[in-house]
């Protein structure tokens, strides 16, 4: 048998640290929040580095892109309407900084149920226990009647929805993210499966309408992406309609000549799902354009992003 000796450590080959190509430097890292620190203070302090430094990266895309005129495009899930963050997508709505919003079914219900009632989300188990679950039936009757009306005349189920509940006796109508985007007349589509959502299971549904409506926000979803070049599309909290949509709305945009290239897409969820990391983030810019990843907990992570892109668009440089 062969006999093995140590090694003689003596013998290796190094070199100085100052030739050796690093991946953190000095000004990569953080400075200690001060009392008194404004808010563009403790953007600024954030270490230039992983997540902090994607997170700066989508503020900019989003900044530089309006600043160029192009779209800010949110794709959502109903989970940040539930967690509050209804005022802040309205005010940048009203703002000019998202110019398109694309929602599942969902959507509309918890929408429409802050807006008329101020408050929403059931408790689903003991609901289907008792086989109640989705039974309220101001929820059922007024979105079906406000679909039903609103594709009669030629609009889209997000177009319906905002239209129905400017003109309604809301309590709380400026709670209401599609009456915002009716009110500013940009782009608001809703996205069905049909017998996924609640109001499906009433009477007052009328399922081609339904189709029918869907079937006009996602034509008209792909005219929005076929302008989205320089832009930018967020995938907030859906991890299977919103991005199944998103990539076939994208192919009919640049199959009909949409220059889509040099896109930034980002996906915001407490966990990244295959979906979303495919069909927003991996397929859609792998010739040309950016993907981010920011993951964390809705109702921290899009407020963040909210103020940064309103202190970078608004605030005067220090």
């Amino acid at each position: 048998m062969k006999e093995y000796r140590p090694v003689n450590p003596k013998k290796l080959k190094r070199y100085s640290l100052k030739d050796r190509p690093s991946k953190v430097e000095v000004s990569y890292l953080s400075s200690p929040y001060k009392k008194g620190d404004t808010f563009r203070r403790f953007l600024s302090s954030l270490p230039d580095i992983l997540g902090s430094k994607d997170f700066k990266a989508v503020t900019g895309a989003i900044v530089r892109a309006r600043k160029n005129g192009r779209p800010v495009v949110l794709g959502m899930g109903a989970h940040p309407i539930k967690v509050g963050l209804s005022p802040i997508i309205i005010d940048l709505v009203e703002k000019g900084i998202i110019t398109a919003v694309s929602t599942n079914g969902a959507c509309i219900v918890h929408d429409f149920e802050l807006s008329y009632a101020g408050r929403t989300s059931e408790d689903v188990c003991e609901g289907l226990c008792t086989g109640m679950f989705g039974m309220v039936e101001e929820t059922g009757k007024y979105i079906n009647k406000a679909v039903n009306s609103g594709v009669k005349k030629g609009l889209g189920i997000g177009a319906s929805m905002g239209a129905f509940i400017d003109k309604g006796k809301f309590k709380h109508r400026e709670l209401s993210i599609f009456r915002a985007g009716y009110l500013k007349a940009i782009p608001m589509t809703v996205h069905v499966a049909l017998g996924a959502d609640i109001v499906h299971m009433h009477p007052e549904a009328d399922g081609s309408a339904i189709g029918k409506g869907s079937m006009r926000d996602f034509l008209l979803l792909a005219s929005v992406l076929g302008d989205l070049e320089g832009g930018v599309y967020i995938n907030l909290g859906s991890a299977v309609v919103m991005p199944e949509v998103f990539l076939k709305a994208l192919t009919m945009a640049r199959n009909l000549g949409g220059k889509t290239e040099n896109i930034t897409t980002v996906n915001m969820d407490f966990i990244q799902h295959y979906r979303p990391r495919e069909n927003v983030l991996k397929r859609p810019t792998a010739l040309r354009g950016s993907s981010y990843a920011l993951t964390g907990h809705h109702e921290i992570m899009f407020p963040l992003l909210a103020a940064a892109v309103i202190e970078s668009l608004y605030m005067p440089s220090d």
